[in-house]
């Protein structure tokens, strides 16, 4: 080594541990609490609910309706309007909401 690279290496001492503790996480004992800032707002989470919530009613509105006799079959019961044409329109609108609450800022 040359004698410019010795006070470099002179800065550098090696930790006893092999590396250096950045800091402590949140949830962990130690006694320094780190408090980390969530990724959303409130405002946001609501509307992420609100949309779970519109996908959830979409589903049930398209479940359901059995036959009232097994050997007659009617169209009217399963290809109804509520199953072909509200429900999935609830669920694409729960969608829509939470897409807007992902990029609402």
């Amino acid at each position: 080594m040359t004698k410019r690279e010795q006070p470099d290496a002179k800065k550098q001492k090696p930790s006893s541990t092999g590396s250096k503790r950045v800091a402590s996480r949140a949830g962990s004992r130690g006694t320094a609490s780190v408090r980390q800032e969530l990724i959303f707002g409130r405002s946001n989470y609501l509307f992420m609910g609100l949309g779970v919530a519109l996908v959830a009613i979409g589903l049930l509105l398209m479940s359901g309706g059995s036959m009232p006799s097994p050997e007659v079959w009617e169209p009217e019961v399963i290809y109804s309007g509520r199953r072909t044409v509200l429900a999935p329109l609830v669920i694409l609108s729960g969608f829509g909401v939470v897409v807007y609450a992902i990029f609402k800022s």
